[in-house]
């Protein structure tokens, strides 16, 4: 095969071919000392570290420089980074870059934990635009541009917009471009953490980029949507803004002085499969992709939900939830994205002309899960769940002012009123139904009792057995 076209990848194969003997770390000694099975142990004698000819991630020179260069030039941005430490480092490094203590950002409610954390690492105060219920994927959807220009009115000191495009689901609204016009106007910067849109940069028939319509800094997952191995990410910066610099100098921080080579040769493959991804596979990847549709179709009980992004598919079988869709499909081998109240959560491939799937035997694995399934669990009425209670809204206290007050454990229902005091994540897909410093409404209660009825896992501060939540006993005076 021809590495020309992935310089990264190129260097490691002829550093390998050299034979080198190592005195340098890692301690598995190019593969030699290691006890994983043959087939993972092949991996570690690429896992090699800044040695003569393989650059610096940090300070790249000579290698590293040209593969980021290469992801510059295709996504159009003014610099591009390779991230190693999945697009969590990336949300860090925009955040940091552009807020500080005590300054105001508007976010998006339904963005990833990751956000929320580094809202509360800088000790940035957030304002929380609650978007639109999307009806068709039963999900919260995008923010408006009205949204946005009302949070702007009453809070014009933000310092940035931090948005997300698409959803998890895929659903990315049509006005994110007028969005980004809007701040721009105003001089705030959008961040966009566009973690399952890596791939938008082909075009049809996938949407636009947030980067191409505006955005001043984007994250990309490479490893959701590109054939990346997980945690491998992109950080892209068109801005006016903001400078690559200041960005470069976060991340330099924020990850680690010992990154991956295998990480950043995913990165650099990934970046050359994408610009690589020609109109004639486009096209035969929806044919498939359409042949697959009907024949889930055929299976019967299935109802099947598409949304922007073609490469995100639901699947719901009416009078059952998504959890219980997901453990029938677990018993088969079929393994979802994840699962919500309504529905389970498919990824496809960005498969190319000629390459191979096995979608005809994913049918009969599903077909065969929604038997057993029907044939072992009582059909029910399944209640709805609440929509959002507040459009914008600011939490109550920040983290760092939570963290002086004084917390237990109560039971769920004498928590309405009460301020949390950690945040409540349901995960996946990891978009908080509560955040520390939150007042609990009969929204929240609502939700998590639904929620845990129909099977849903959560992170943070809840005690599921003991039916408890973590919640500020006594609050501050004023």
């Amino acid at each position: 095969m021809d590495y020309a076209n992935r310089p990264l990848v190129h260097r490691l194969m002829k550093f390998k071919e050299a034979d080198p003997i190592s005195f340098h770390v890692p301690g598995h000694k190019n593969g030699a000392l290691t006890g994983l099975p043959m087939e993972l142990r092949t991996a570690l004698t690429f896992d090699f570290t800044e040695l003569e000819g393989l650059d610096d991630l940090h300070q790249p020179e000579g290698v590293i420089r040209e593969a980021e260069q290469k992801l510059t030039n295709f996504y159009r941005s003014n610099k591009s980074f390779f991230l190693i430490n999945g697009s969590t480092v990336g949300n860090l490094a925009m955040i940091y870059a552009t807020c500080a203590e005590g300054e105001t950002v508007i976010v998006q409610r339904n963005a990833h934990k990751s956000i929320f954390n580094a809202i509360e690492l800088t000790g940035a105060r957030p304002v929380f635009i609650s978007p639109e219920w999307d009806s068709a994927s039963k999900t919260a959807g995008t923010v408006t541009p009205e949204q946005v220009k009302n949070a702007l009115t009453r809070f014009p000191e933000a310092k940035a917009v931090i948005l997300t495009y698409p959803t998890y689901y895929g659903t990315t609204g049509d006005k994110l471009e007028e969005t980004i016009r809007l701040c721009h106007e105003r001089e705030i910067p959008v961040l966009v953490d566009e973690a399952h849109g890596a791939h938008f940069a082909i075009g049809e028939p996938f949407p636009t980029s947030a980067l191409d319509l505006g955005a001043d800094i984007v994250v990309h997952s490479a490893h959701k949507t590109l054939p990346a191995l997980t945690m491998a990410s992109f950080l892209h910066v068109r801005s006016n803004l903001i400078t690559p610099e200041k960005v470069a100098r976060y991340l330099q921080m924020l990850q680690s002085s010992s990154p991956s080579y295998l990480l950043m040769a995913s990165l650099d493959d990934a970046r050359e499969y994408v610009e690589s991804y020609a109109v004639e596979d486009g096209r035969d990847f929806m044919k498939r992709r359409a042949v697959f549709l009907k024949r889930l179709t055929e299976t019967g009980h299935l109802e099947i939900i598409e949304t922007d992004d073609s490469l995100k598919l639901m699947l719901r079988v009416n009078g059952y939830s998504g959890y219980d869709l997901q453990k029938a499909l677990d018993q088969v081998g079929v393994y979802a994205e994840l699962a919500d109240f309504y529905q389970v959560l498919l990824v496809l491939p960005l498969l190319k002309k000629g390459q191979e799937y096995p979608f005809e035997k994913a049918v009969k694995r599903i077909e065969k899960a929604i038997e057993d399934m029907i044939n072992s669990k009582v059909k029910r009425q399944l209640p709805g769940l609440p929509v959002f209670d507040q459009l914008i809204s600011k939490p109550c206290y920040i983290m760092k002012e939570v963290e002086k007050l004084h917390a237990e454990w109560i039971p769920y229902e004498e928590a309405v009123g009460k301020i949390a005091a950690a945040s409540l994540i349901p995960y996946p897909p990891g978009i908080p139904l509560l955040l520390a410093g939150e007042r609990i409404t009969e929204y929240h209660l609502q939700s998590l009792t639904s929620l845990l009825a129909t099977g849903a896992r959560f992170q943070g501060a809840i005690r599921l057995h003991e039916k408890q939540i973590f919640v500020v006993t006594n609050e501050a005076e004023e």
